[in-house]
């Protein structure tokens, strides 16, 4: 048992079964022992290896949809242009190179970095020491301020926000939690009264044993953003790996070193994440008075981007890369990679223009 499962052992003496949702908070984002608080945890030596670490492509191509988003708007003379969990700044690096080809968009944003690890606030500080733009550094969504429109990027952020679960039994719904045994190691268990769950149309009947995931940060995040965006203009561009429609079952999982991990084994030592529900973030998006375009697979929205085309020219240019360049687009859009699992949706302001590639 490593230091932060004693501590939450310690936690669970005190004040009873953990939520799923605090459990992956304190797992991932505690200060001390969380798993971003002071490991590099995308790239080789990491958990994960994410799109914009895949291909500078996948960051160009974004950052030319935010060109195209904002001159839709009528190219507001202020806005904001804000990344969702940096990561190690590849995306927004690559995003921002491309968009020198519209001088007056990079003239007319402030870049805000959402990013609540010290560790990796760190590291993309001194990437981004020479970024074309000036860049501020907050910790959540809500210190934004909402005095202009808004363009949204978030590649894989949604994924890690807490999720709960609850499980059919013949009570009813009854919430999964973590408790400690009596060695004080960490274990699941299920609450002893049902929960009363409005469930989603269309998944059918729930068996004995079948489990509901929902995440009510993600939910709660798309209706802040939509918010905003509904009332001062501007775009979001979600992707993530996921699902349409679905029925009933768990996705959380636990990779350490690009291996799957016990989930509750060691605490802070391996990336948590869940399988993100894009129907309900597009029920989400509309109720709070925007438009949501797609879920597209990845791989279709990169191939409307230009993605191919993009690859030719560098191909062209770079002939010494040409089987790097072709095994990245198998890895962004083939079906048998991240095209098909990985999904992209849109929020636009109600009466908007479509956004590239929807």
């Amino acid at each position: 048992m490593n230091r932060l499962a004693r501590r939450i052992s310690r936690a669970i003496d005190t004040g009873g079964p953990l939520s799923i949702a605090a459990f992956m908070a304190m797992a991932l984002h505690d200060r001390e022992d969380g798993f971003y608080a002071s490991r590099e945890a995308i790239g080789a030596r990491g958990a994960f290896v994410t799109a914009p670490e895949i291909s500078q492509m996948f960051g160009e191509l974004l950052g030319l949809w935010c060109v195209q988003a904002w001159r839709d708007q009528g190219a507001p003379r202020r806005a904001y242009l804000v990344e969702l969990g940096p990561g190690r700044a590849t995306l927004i690096q690559d995003a921002l190179r491309a968009a020198r080809l519209a001088p007056d968009f990079l003239g007319s944003i402030e870049v805000v970095l959402v990013e609540a690890g010290a560790a990796q606030q760190a590291l993309q500080r001194e990437r981004m020491r020479d970024a074309p733009v000036a860049i501020r550094w907050i910790e959540q969504w809500s210190a934004i301020a909402s005095d202009r429109p808004i363009f949204v990027l978030a590649n894989e952020f949604l994924d890690a926000l807490p999720v709960l679960q609850f499980v059919m039994t013949e009570r009813g719904w009854c919430e999964r939690v973590i408790t400690a045994n009596g060695t004080r190691k960490l274990a699941f268990a299920l609450a002893p009264d049902p929960t009363m769950l409005e469930i989603p149309n269309g998944r059918g009947a729930a068996e004995p044993g079948a489990v509901y995931e929902v995440s009510p940060a993600s939910l709660a995040l798309i209706d802040e953003v939509s918010g905003g965006i509904g009332r001062r203009g501007g775009a979001a561009l979600f992707i993530d790996y996921g699902y349409c429609e679905g029925g009933f079952g768990e996705t959380l999982q636990a990779v350490r070193q690009h291996k799957p991990a016990d989930l509750l084994d060691a605490p802070g030592e391996a990336d948590l994440s869940a399988h993100v529900d894009f129907a309900a973030l597009a029920r989400a998006a509309k109720s709070a008075g925007t438009e949501a375009h797609g879920p597209l697979s990845q791989g279709d929205f990169l191939r409307a981007l230009g993605i191919e085309e993009r690859a030719a020219e560098l191909a062209a240019r770079n002939p010494e890369h040409g089987t790097a360049i072709a095994s990245a687009i198998d890895r962004l859009t083939g079906e048998a990679a991240m095209g098909k699992l990985f999904k992209a949706i849109a929020i636009v302001p109600r009466g908007a223009p479509a956004p590239p590639g929807f």
